[in-house]
């Protein structure tokens, strides 16, 4: 059987609402869990347990979808779904494979010695990416700056976490990332990584507490006017830290009252004269957790 899956959706009939995905029926359960927030803060010392409890009101529910129903373009008036958080801040974690070294080091215009030492420190870079109301969802549009000259997707595998820093479930996430900006200077990570539209997370959270990465590929695709302009793979065991030494970091010396998700860093980086254009297509799939795509557009 497989995972349940989490989910936020729009329904002109309803509103913003709160879903459980069973068996490719989204299962309507706002009327006892309002936000991923409260069910996040539910899950705390016993996630297995919740889990078991959400799939029992999912399959009691009364109001149930077809997921295709929302498979549109995020506008008023029209079934779509909606990111998969709401209270949450979405933290980064960078420089977790080798060619995410590989690629700082060679954007970096002081050589990127900084990138080498912190692949290999015992801390992992840790980094603030956005808040969960700013959060872009499937079939919406991320951003590039109108201000940088090189910009990528980053698709990533995103771990939900509760205020209890226990692993719930997995996600697909893409940080937009402007390469020439932080390659000026890695002081200005935060305008490179933290703007509109400059995080997308879904379709929904898969629920599956683990302290182990799953075993998966993450496939990149960019298309152009139809035709692809970019394809890549990478596999999780190419992932340097252990979900344990990142959550563990994460956590240090701060809270996370309404629970947070953890972008866990990029294997997949397109090559130097590659840049995204407005209208670009961005499709990351990860296998048994889901696909998220997003159309491109100049923030």
């Amino acid at each position: 059987m497989a995972d349940p899956i989490l989910v936020r959706f729009y329904h002109p009939q309803h509103g913003n609402r709160v879903g459980v995905i069973l068996d490719d029926v989204i299962h309507d359960v706002t009327e006892h869990l309002p936000t991923v927030g409260a069910w996040l803060r539910a899950s705390v010392g016993h996630v297995v347990q919740a889990i078991e409890g959400l799939q029992v009101v999912a399959r009691d529910s009364e109001i149930m979808f077809k997921t295709e129903v929302f498979e549109n373009k995020p506008a008023a008036f029209i079934p779509h779904w909606l990111p998969p958080v709401d209270e949450q801040d979405i933290w980064a974690a960078g420089v977790t494979y080798e060619r995410s070294r590989e690629a700082r080091q060679e954007e970096a215009k002081d050589g990127g010695d900084v990138y080498a030492r912190v692949y290999q420190a015992e801390r992992p870079e840790l980094f603030f990416k956005a808040q969960g109301s700013r959060v872009v969802g499937p079939l919406g549009e991320v951003g590039i700056r109108a201000d940088a000259t090189w910009s990528v997707p980053e698709p990533e595998l995103a771990v939900a976490i509760n205020p209890a820093m226990e692993v719930v479930g997995f996600t697909v996430g893409n940080d937009m990332s402007s390469r020439d900006i932080e390659g000026e200077n890695p002081l200005y990570l935060p305008q490179a990584k933290v703007y509109k539209a400059s995080c997308a997370l879904g379709p929904g959270i898969v629920l599956k507490p683990s302290s182990e990465w799953p075993i998966a590929t993450i496939h990149l695709n960019i298309q152009r006017g139809g035709q692809t302009v970019f394809d890549g793979t990478v596999h999780t065991d190419r992932i340097k830290r252990r979900i344990g030494e990142l959550v563990g970091y994460l956590g240090r010396s701060t809270e996370f009252p309404d629970g947070v998700l953890l972008l866990t860093g990029t294997g997949i980086v397109p090559p130097a004269d590659f840049t995204l254009q407005a209208g670009d297509v961005v499709t990351i799939q990860i296998d048994e957790i889901g696909t998220l795509r997003n159309t491109v557009k100049v923030v």
